[in-house]
């Protein structure tokens, strides 16, 4: 059995005093040692952003992408070993600003995969631009008259690309994160959790006390398997606004459908080289 401890590395978070990506780490770390994993019984897919720096203080299998690509190198370590579980760890920036798209295809491939969006409405590591995720008329160091653009909405793009497991969380409420984030990675298939994370030193709008005053959580009389009530509380950001699991179904991923996995990983099969003169032959 795992513990806290055993994900220790050398290096101490980096991150602003209060930020969100603290509970967002606790939480993760959290949800690890009761699902019982140890360092190497995972792999973490970081993007670009502060949320990236996590790549420094969670021990474990890591590799830190390309901005908005963490995604699509998931997707591949799936592919190569879908025995080794993936947790991709990304900034709002990083997946609505460059990476909807691969959000949008491992969704509705179904890839067993469970994702974790810090989401805080600004651009934190850049010095506070504004994300994709900033509410109509806020204002920052890019956008001083205000955003001309409606924000976008992670849980509705996630339920309508076929995500089969959709939720929200709350940085600030660490216990019922870490069951959040424990849920998703229990999940047989792909997993979407957007976690409203405050940023203290860049927005000033959607502080820890501005979320306690509204967030609620969904009950149990919400229908998770109902896909157009989901999509109801999805487009609810005032004064209320929801967190909790929207969404879940079980469907056949994407490494069950792919005949080339049915007997063992590609990492265990042969590369069974071959004189490939003769194909080439036939080609040209």
């Amino acid at each position: 059995m795992s513990t806290i401890a055993d994900f220790k590395t050398a290096f101490m978070p980096n991150w602003c005093p209060g930020c969100g990506d603290f509970g967002i780490w606790g939480s993760l770390k959290n949800a690890l040692v009761e699902k019982g994993w140890g360092p190497t019984d995972f792999c973490l897919v970081y993007g670009i952003g502060c949320h990236g720096h996590m790549v420094n203080f969670v021990k474990s299998y890591a590799i830190e992408t390309l901005h908005g690509r963490p995604i699509p190198v998931a997707q591949g370590i799936r592919l190569g070993n879908h025995k080794l579980p993936v947790i991709i760890v990304a900034g709002d920036g990083d997946t609505f600003g460059e990476g909807t798209n691969h959000l949008v295809h491992i969704a509705r491939r179904n890839v067993k995969a469970t994702m974790l969006v810090h989401d805080n409405q600004v651009y934190g590591l850049t010095t506070g631009q504004t994300a994709p995720t900033a509410p109509k008329s806020f204002k920052t160091k890019s956008t001083p008259s205000g955003v001309l653009e409606e924000a976008v909405n992670p849980i509705a793009i996630a339920l309508a690309a076929g995500a089969t497991f959709v939720a929200r969380g709350f940085a600030g409420d660490i216990p019922k994160l870490s069951k959040l984030i424990l849920e998703g990675l229990n999940h047989p298939g792909f997993a979407f959790i957007d976690i409203l994370q405050p940023c203290v030193t860049f927005n000033h709008v959607n502080t820890y006390a501005w979320y306690r005053q509204h967030i609620y959580d969904l009950d149990e009389n919400h229908d998770v398997e109902n896909r157009a009530k989901a999509f109801e509380k999805a487009l609810e950001w005032g004064p209320k606004v929801p967190t909790g699991v929207f969404y879940k179904v079980e469907k056949p991923t994407y490494e069950e459908q792919t005949p080339q996995l049915d007997v063992k990983s590609l990492v265990e099969q042969d590369l069974n080289y071959q004189n490939l003169e003769s194909l080439i032959d036939d080609l040209v």
